[in-house]
């Protein structure tokens, strides 16, 4: 079982646990998520990390950006500055069998997307 827990975010991975292994937990919510859901998150997270270092160096210190990206079953969009960004994320299943949203606030999403890299490319 690993667990990553910070004041406000918790993430944790227990494999052990079946289907619904992984949970991601923000202030008062939390959910859980199958590995293929989670392994989907990442690649979602990564491609959405490569664009905006892609664009980062180019912006101000002010200026705001807004990037979206749709990769079935998830939505991610990333909305703030160069160096402080929040993440809402749009999880849709193809299997009818639920749907969320989660909002990671700008103190949150740039750890927790780094946590989640880092939980994801440590498994075997």
């Amino acid at each position: 079982m690993s667990l990553t827990e910070k004041i406000s975010w918790r993430l944790k991975k227990n494999i052990k646990k079946g289907k619904f292994c992984f949970l991601i937990g923000i202030n008062n919510w939390a959910i859980e998520l199958q590995k293929h859901e989670f392994e989907l998150l990442y690649q979602l997270l990564v491609k959405l990390n490569k664009q905006f270092l892609e664009i980062k160096d180019e912006l101000m210190e002010e200026e705001f950006v807004n990037l979206e990206i749709e990769q079935l079953p998830w939505y991610a969009e990333l909305e703030g500055k160069k160096n402080a960004w929040s993440l809402r994320l749009i999880f849709e299943s193809s299997e009818q069998t639920r749907s969320f949203e989660m909002y990671w606030p700008i103190p949150i999403a740039e750890s927790l997307f780094f946590e989640i890299r880092k939980m994801w490319e440590s498994m075997d």
